[in-house]
């Protein structure tokens, strides 16, 4: 397994497409916007005329795609993946998407063949860069086997969570909680300020005990700086947690909080803050506290 090919070089796909290019993969890439192939190339990738040249020619597919539709259309369609893929294909999705997808990609991806995996990651852009994401596999063992290398090169932590779908299902576990982490870091970093202390000392302290958390680690620093260039998008969270309360729904599990959150990151959406990264719930939260209006696209 050498060609790779790679399909969607956004926020994610493109560094996790530089990663195997580092790790001495053939990376044919594809991307709806050029700007991010040519890039590629000039970190010693290759560039692809479509999804089809992609699925022609290489030995795995991964797809890093915004939404189930998106999947659905580049797997499934008329030109998709699988009506031009080798016999034995690994066809890895690292998106994030409803776990019923998953599950009907993976069932047309037998019959057609390719040996499909539900992989999406969590880490954000800057896990993306150092090779140092969460990803949890959806799929058969042996597959997952297959394609350990790949995600060794993308990676950190890297879990076979059960069968098809299961990977998803996981995802949608990891941005419940997520969301609703940044949701309390927002409200208690709005509190510290409300009440006159010195939010860096604070957030120090805080990092140290039992409060610390990713959120805090990662984007603290720039939620007090109030900068919230997208790692990961409030649309794209507002998204998932929509995944997460129906897979809750379809198994007739009570998620209260999560049900709170999506609400929350749906106003955000309203103010115009849906483009900023998902740590930019805390203008929110700031203006229901009553700190300040709401910031419409401020970056």
């Amino acid at each position: 397994m050498n060609t790779v090919g790679v399909i969607g070089l956004g926020v994610m796909g493109a560094p996790m497409a530089a990663n195997l290019v580092k790790a001495g993969y053939d990376v044919i890439g594809y991307n709806r916007s050029p700007g991010p192939v040519e890039r590629l190339v000039a970190a010693g990738g290759r560039a692809a005329t479509g999804v089809p040249d992609v699925a022609a020619r290489a030995d795995a597919v991964l797809t890093v795609l915004p939404d189930s539709p998106d999947v659905e259309e580049v797997a499934l369609g008329a030109d998709g993946v699988l009506r031009h893929a080798r016999d034995g294909l690994l066809l890895v999705d690292f998106s994030t998407i409803r776990p019923e997808t998953s599950r009907a990609v993976a069932e047309a991806a037998r019959k057609a063949g390719a040996r499909p995996l539900d992989a999406p990651v969590s880490g954000g852009e800057r896990g993306a860069i150092e090779g140092a994401l969460s990803i949890m596999v959806g799929g058969r063992k042996e597959d997952f086997a297959a394609a350990k290398p790949l995600f060794d090169a993308v990676g950190r932590t890297v879990v076979h969570v059960g069968g098809d779908g299961a990977g998803q299902t996981v995802k949608a576990a990891n941005q419940m909680i997520v969301g609703g982490v940044i949701a309390v870091v927002s409200e208690a970093l709005i509190l510290l300020e409300a009440s006159g202390v010195p939010t860096g000392s604070a957030l120090t302290v805080l990092k140290g005990g039992l409060a610390g958390n990713q959120v805090m680690n990662v984007k603290g620093d720039s939620m007090l700086a109030r900068s919230f260039e997208p790692g990961f998008r409030i649309d794209l969270h507002h998204k998932d947690l929509g995944i997460a309360l129906a897979v809750a729904r379809a198994t007739g599990v009570t998620t209260p909080l999560t049900g709170i959150v999506a609400q929350l990151l749906t106003a955000a959406r309203a103010r115009g803050l849906g483009s900023l990264d998902h740590s930019a719930l805390l203008l929110l939260v700031e203006e229901l506290a009553g700190r300040a209006p709401a910031r419409e696209g401020r970056a």
